[in-house]
């Protein structure tokens, strides 16, 4: 089996991806723009052989390093980053050169537009936020007229929480029109809820092999605007409703062969047209693993190894492991810009057994993350809410 990795070396962690392929005895072909030389002792150890390209967006280059690859191994049997930014470039790879495990390009929108998310959403059963297609004023006064304010304003097809706005007024909403937007925006009914994720892995017939969920107090979009500190956690036992809803968008969206991340709100309140207090209603889905070192928040929540999952779904289509949920694993974000009551050293000192993962975010992922990270894991939720505190308080 030939199986093409994508930027093996962004974020760091996905190596893993690459070594418990090649244990499994996959032929691993990498791809990336960091010299060869630069690359981890540990990446150049999980790869057979590295194409390196100049400009990963240069899709002729692309092409070559799998001509290359195709002229020296044979036919590709897999190809894949599980990263959110090279999906519509994944899904013209594997299209132009006939690997057909995997999203092609004619079901590619399907995936990274939230309009066309929501049939897929209205399939599986879920309701989502209505929404209109950002044309004019006039339009948007229309559709707002519907909803009510505040509306949420984000590109169709965009990555993660960027460049996405609460508008509150009909001021907010004339100055967003008076601004260019080279992109599709889509403009949908705020709802006030929990963000809470299920995330996964499902094989190619979209039986799912591994689910998870993770919920996101402070939601990304504020997050993002207004550079603040994050946080989130996983859960011990995955809510009933949650995991419905979460399957039936498995069985909807393109999941085959791949890790999700799907997105949900918890209503706080009643919604006209949605549900109730308490209710699911959808956000938007991922078809990737979700972003930073949750994967690793995964394994030591878990205490798993996702990873290896992924290479039995690839090599076997199915994955053997001890399905507990011993801790929560929880995630806190700071901001070097923020004084924060406790030191670095306080925080190592009073957490040392507790904390898995301590380090600074790369500065591409740190509008999302915040810039110095502290993962840790507990038995209950009141340790981590202590936690929360004494690193962000």
């Amino acid at each position: 089996m030939n199986f093409v990795y994508i930027s093996p070396a962004f974020p760091k962690n996905f190596y893993n991806f690459c070594d418990r392929l090649k244990e499994r005895g996959v032929t691993v072909l990498a791809i990336g723009d960091t010299p060869y030389d630069q690359l981890t002792d540990e990446l150049k150890n999980s790869i057979d052989d590295y194409y390196q390209v100049y400009n990963m967006e240069n899709y002729d280059e692309m092409v070559r390093a799998m001509g290359y690859f195709i002229f020296n191994y044979g036919h590709i049997d897999w190809l894949e980053s599980n990263n959110e930014y090279w999906l519509e470039q994944d899904a013209r790879l594997r299209t132009d050169f006939n690997i057909t495990t995997g999203i092609h390009t004619n079901h590619i929108e399907d995936i990274k537009c939230k309009s066309k998310m929501k049939k897929f959403y209205e399939e599986a059963g879920v309701k989502t936020a209505r929404y209109h297609l950002v044309t004019n004023l006039k339009e948007g006064l229309a559709f707002i007229k519907e909803v009510g304010y505040p509306v949420v304003v984000k590109p169709d097809n965009g990555v993660g929480a960027a460049k996405t706005y609460k508008i509150s007024n009909q001021e907010e909403l004339e100055a967003f029109y008076l601004e260019e937007h080279p992109t599709q925006y889509i403009m949908e009914e705020f709802v006030n809820g929990l963000i809470i994720s299920y995330d996964g892995i499902a094989n190619l017939d979209k039986d799912i092999l591994f689910e998870t969920s993770h919920v996101f107090p402070n939601p990304i979009m504020d997050v993002v605007n207004d550079a603040s500190s994050m946080y989130y956690y996983s859960l011990k036992e995955l809510p009933y409703d949650l995991k419905q809803a979460g399957q039936a968008c498995v069985k909807a969206f393109y999941t085959a062969g791949r890790c999700f991340h799907m997105e949900f709100f918890r209503l706080l309140e009643d919604k006209k047209g949605l549900g109730k207090k308490g209710d699911i209603v959808g956000l938007e889905v991922n078809l990737r693993t979700p972003g930073g070192y949750t994967p690793d928040m995964m394994n030591y929540a878990n205490e798993i190894d996702v990873y290896s999952i992924y290479a039995d779904m690839v090599t076997k289509g199915y994955s053997e492991y001890d399905h507990h949920r011993p801790y929560h694993c929880v995630y806190c974000g700071r901001r070097d810009h923020v004084l924060y009551k406790h030191t670095h050293n306080e925080i190592t000192t009073k957490y040392q057994f507790d904390l898995v993962m301590c380090e600074r975010m790369p500065d591409i992922l740190s509008g999302a993350m915040g810039n110095f990270t502290y993962t840790a894991r507990f038995e209950t939720m009141d340790e981590v809410n202590a936690f929360v505190d004494y690193v962000l308080g």
